[in-house]
């Protein structure tokens, strides 16, 4: 027994140092992936081209707020999460970071004086960008971008994820290696896998997460969960490696000008997705368009997509029905053409470009209804692009269709058509409505 409780003795000594370390042991900073001259100088247009790709913006300005000034209310599973200040200004921004300070907040996850950020930064897939890159966003937020006086709220989580000592030891469990090493064996390829694994992170929203540490299940395309699919604050993220996704159905084109868009023949983006197309993918050159579709479309995988329902084969019967419009129809068939039927018809395909296709739609059918459940409820906006200016937008119903309509509806689309997905409940739209009650 005595021996017993020695050990025990000696185990609660060592969690008390590693412990104290974790608190107190300054972190050890990751040095630069390639060393460059102390005079370099990034090309003009490389500092704003780095920030734009790793779509910088969406992030770190709020609502009508100043460009880059942060305060952005970032929901988490542990809480909400409010972006900072990265413009240069002194007091309240990144002005007296330096280069290495700069260079362990974006590749460590470490602020100047040593306390580690909340890893909803995608620091884990930043550590794969290059120095030349690094620097270049440097010397563009330091000296580009204009100092804002503005202080972000304060990140209040509560006990125990308030303390942040423990995400040193999550970064342990969970960070990459930090560098990009070129492995597909093209240049395209690898410019495509750069952006797609690093500096884009993708895989932030894309790649489903451990429950127990909610890191991302892999970081590159050597994991099989990597870009297969997830599920972000009740919204679905599709999967883009299953040979019957939209990413692998598509061509080439069709893909590259759904990102450059925000729309295709068929569809359009929301939620997340729009802001990286308003932010960042619309302004990238032709080029990484194409190597981000390259490198998706080469690492496709042989099965089923994840996170769909299968479709059924014939979509005539609901088109039927909604033609003949009898008062006799079940209350979502009712609600679905009173409120939607004109700008996505009767057949449920919309309009080429303009009004999202709904019998076959990934939202639609998708086994997490919340993102479908949120446009019904607060509508949607395809974003003005460069190539498509006009802005598409789709008005909320929630002011006017009570939980029980919403989900007599949504249930209608999910299964109408072709589509074949579980209806949606009441309570599950109570639950969206009181999720989005406060940015809508």
């Amino acid at each position: 027994m005595k021996a017993l409780l020695r050990v025990v003795g000696v185990l609660i000594v060592i969690g008390i140092v590693v412990v104290l370390g974790l608190m107190f042991v300054p972190p050890q900073r990751t040095a630069p992936a390639t060393a460059l001259p102390d005079d370099y100088q990034p090309p003009p247009g490389a500092g704003r081209a780095v920030a734009v790709a790793g779509d910088c913006m969406a992030c770190h300005t709020a609502p009508k707020g100043q460009p880059y000034a942060g305060g952005l209310a970032i929901a988490s599973p542990y809480g909400v999460i409010y972006s900072t200040n990265i413009t240069p200004d002194k007091d309240n921004g990144i002005g007296n970071y330096t280069l290495d300070d700069f260079r362990a907040a974006l590749i460590d996850g470490v602020r100047k004086d040593g306390t580690p950020l909340y890893p909803a930064m995608p620091y884990p897939s930043y550590r794969k960008m290059s120095e030349p890159d690094v620097r270049a966003l440097y010397a563009y937020l330091m000296h580009e971008v204009a100092p804002v006086r503005a202080v972000a709220p304060v990140t209040e989580l509560k006990f125990p994820f308030n303390q942040r000592w423990g995400i040193r030891a999550w970064n342990w469990v969970a960070l990459p290696k930090a560098g990009f090493e070129p492995h597909m064996g093209d240049a395209r390829l690898d410019r495509g896998a750069y952006l797609v694994e690093g500096l884009a992170h993708c895989g932030s929203c894309h790649t489903p997460r451990s429950t127990l540490t909610f890191a991302e299940k892999g970081y590159d395309a050597s994991s099989g969960d990597f870009l297969t699919g997830a599920v972000l604050n009740g919204w679905p993220a599709p999967d883009l490696r299953a040979k019957d996704s939209d990413a692998q159905r598509w061509s080439a084109a069709q893909l590259a000008a759904l990102l450059a868009t925000g729309r295709s023949d068929s569809t359009g983006v929301t939620g997340e997705m729009a802001l990286a197309v308003d932010h960042s993918l619309q302004y990238l050159p032709k080029g990484d368009l194409d190597a981000i579709v390259a490198y998706l479309q080469a690492i496709r995988q042989d099965r089923p997509v994840n996170g769909l329902t299968a479709l059924r084969a014939s979509a005539v019967a609901t088109t039927q029905t909604l033609n003949g419009a009898s008062p006799q129809m079940e209350l979502g068939a009712r609600l679905y053409l009173d409120n939607c039927s004109a700008c996505h018809f009767t057949n449920g395909k919309g309009a080429k470009a303009v009004f999202p296709q709904l019998d076959g739609n990934a939202l639609v059918t998708a086994k997490e209804a919340g993102g479908l459940i949120a446009v019904i409820l607060n509508g949607a906006a395809i974003p003005s692009t460069q190539l498509r200016p006009a802005r598409l937008a789709m008005p909320d119903f929630g002011w006017r269709l009570k939980d029980d309509e919403v989900a007599a509806l949504a249930s209608f689309v999910r299964q109408s058509w072709s589509n074949d997905a579980p209806a949606v409940t009441a309570a599950q739209v109570a639950q969206v409505r009181a999720a989005t009650a406060s940015t809508h």
